[in-house]
């Protein structure tokens, strides 16, 4: 089978004018396969001093430059393109948490199956990432509706760093500039994010969900229906947890109990990371924060993902560990939470009990493959 991708690599603004690389691979054996790899660089980068040149290898190693050729490399006309049998994605990341943002206004169905979601999310086999996202027509009254598998072929009811790359998408595909805000219909309900003048993405994440069942955990309630700093033991290890849901599930723990200061870096979490997502305690699984307290407005936490593992960042995670940390009595109600690939801006509003997270989300690279 033959398989190809085409990669373009933004190192500034989409809109300037890109010199372009293009190399052209093919084997002439019985299993046969053919890759292209396509680089753009800015104008004013030193790789774009060098006209457009093709270098092309064969299976007797040769080598020729051919005449510089057009290659598009305009961002909107690159997503625009139909190919049958291929998909034209854009590889996003919200401090380090990256997906495969997938254009499928045309359609409620997603383009790619959980299947093979799983095989393009794969960091040595497929594309890499932790999701690949689809933008698709908005209901019930909505712009769009954001729907999302995870690397493990999953659906998560929404995700925080991932609706700021959608958000972004959005933006790109509609060929919007400045502030911008609108609409998203998601699992976890209305979500509404918006583009910010500096090009950080504010979302208004709604209420939390302190209703131990509608979390849901099997942790018996201990204050007004909610699950605050309830123990909970894991092989052999008594944690305090207390479980918020951000439209998908969350137990948060600032350590085990009689213990000092969490130091989440000396954490396992590969090891006790999925001994909290499997709990029984958690019919619907798990994402678990392990959090650092700094002061009251700047918190540290590592989070273990339901459906993708350790990952770089989680906002709904970042969310629902300031609202722990409100209701434990750790912190104010707007923090700093620093992640592994970042910080991200929390603030929980008594006006109306809304979640407000503000951060990044920037284009990784343009791209196609086969299905």
């Amino acid at each position: 089978m033959a398989i190809a991708a085409t990669i373009s690599v933004p190192l500034t603004s989409p809109i300037r004018r890109r010199n372009s690389l293009t190399l052209t691979g093919s084997s002439s054996s019985s299993s046969s396969s053919s890759s292209t790899i396509q680089l753009s660089f800015p104008k004013n980068n030193i790789a774009g001093l060098c006209p457009r040149f093709r270098i092309s290898a064969s299976a007797a190693s040769s080598m020729s430059t051919q005449a510089p050729q057009k290659v598009s490399t305009a961002p909107t006309s690159f997503l625009d393109r139909r190919e049958a049998g291929f998909l034209h994605f854009v590889k996003y990341h919200g401090l380090g948490n990256d997906f495969i943002l997938v254009d499928n206004r045309d359609s409620s169905e997603p383009r790619v199956t959980p299947e093979q979601a799983v095989k393009l999310c794969d960091r040595n086999f497929g594309i890499g990432a932790d999701g690949v996202i689809f933008a698709m027509p908005g209901i019930d009254g909505t712009d769009y509706t954001m729907r999302i598998f995870n690397s493990d072929g999953s659906e998560p009811e929404m995700c925080g760093n991932g609706v700021r790359c959608f958000a972004r998408f959005i933006a790109e595909l509609e060929n919007l500039n400045g502030s911008h805000s609108f609409t998203v219909h998601t699992g976890a309900g209305l979500i509404v994010p918006e583009i910010l003048e500096d090009g950080k993405v504010r979302v208004d994440m709604g209420e939390p969900i302190l209703k131990g069942s509608d979390v849901p955990t099997k942790l018996p309630a201990n204050k007004d229906q909610s699950v605050i700093k309830s123990e909970l033991d894991v092989d052999g290890v008594t944690w305090n947890v207390t479980c918020v849901s951000m439209g998908n599930p969350h137990c948060v723990t600032f350590g085990a109990k009689g213990g000092q200061n969490l130091q989440v870096d000396e954490l396992d979490l590969a090891k006790i990371g999925p001994n909290f997502e499997h709990h029984e305690m958690f019919p619907a699984r798990t994402n678990t924060e392990f959090v650092q307290i700094f002061s009251r407005s700047h918190l540290k936490m590592r989070v273990w993902e339901r459906g993708a593992g350790a990952t770089l960042a989680c906002g709904t995670g970042a969310c629902a560990t300031v609202v722990a940390a409100v209701l434990e009595g750790h912190a104010e109600r707007n923090c700093t939470v620093d992640l592994p690939g970042g910080p991200l801006q929390i603030e929980w509003r008594e006006e109306d009990n809304h979640i407000y997270m503000t951060g990044p989300a920037e284009v990784v690279f343009y791209g196609s493959v086969p299905l």
